[in-house]
């Protein structure tokens, strides 16, 4: 018998989630329902029931694309709760409907796609008119989308 271990590795050790009490759970914080990210915006806890449980009733909407969704948890049950980080970026180009930005410490990336609503039309407006902007970039659950820009 040898002494050989595979080991799979895996990426930096962040979460993409974390466990998070349902009753420990704000208002305008955020938690995973229906397996997307969502900014909760409404919480009710019902009265315990014959079982035991406060329920408590969630509605969020997802951070990318704006869609309600709801869920019911017993308030003393974990929820999953998405690592969210935001990015600054100064925009350099914007070629194909993609975005090429600039990171402070130097770095370029151009792999973001030019927003589809109308924060999207008026970023190549912006930029079309030669204006510096700013853009702030949200990820969460291995997705990325823009949440805003500001002119520098």
């Amino acid at each position: 018998m040898a002494d050989e271990y595979e080991f799979n590795s895996g990426d930096s050790g962040a979460s993409i989630t974390y466990p998070m009490q349902c009753s420990s759970l704000r208002k305008n914080g955020h938690v995973l329902l229906k397996g997307r990210p969502c900014k909760i915006v409404e919480m009710t806890t019902s009265k315990t029931g014959k079982h035991g449980h406060a329920k408590v009733h969630i509605t969020g909407l997802d951070i990318f694309n704006n869609r309600k969704y709801e869920d019911i948890c017993p308030s003393t049950h974990n929820m999953d709760v998405p690592n969210i980080s935001r990015m600054e970026y100064q925009l350099v180009g914007i070629e194909d409907g993609y975005l090429s930005l600039l990171k402070e410490s130097g770095e370029q990336r151009e792999d973001l796609k030019v927003p589809t609503n109308d924060m999207g039309k008026e970023i190549q407006s912006k930029f079309d008119a030669d204006m510096e902007l700013q853009v702030t970039v949200l990820a969460a659950m291995k997705e990325e989308s823009v949440l805003s820009y500001k002119v520098m």
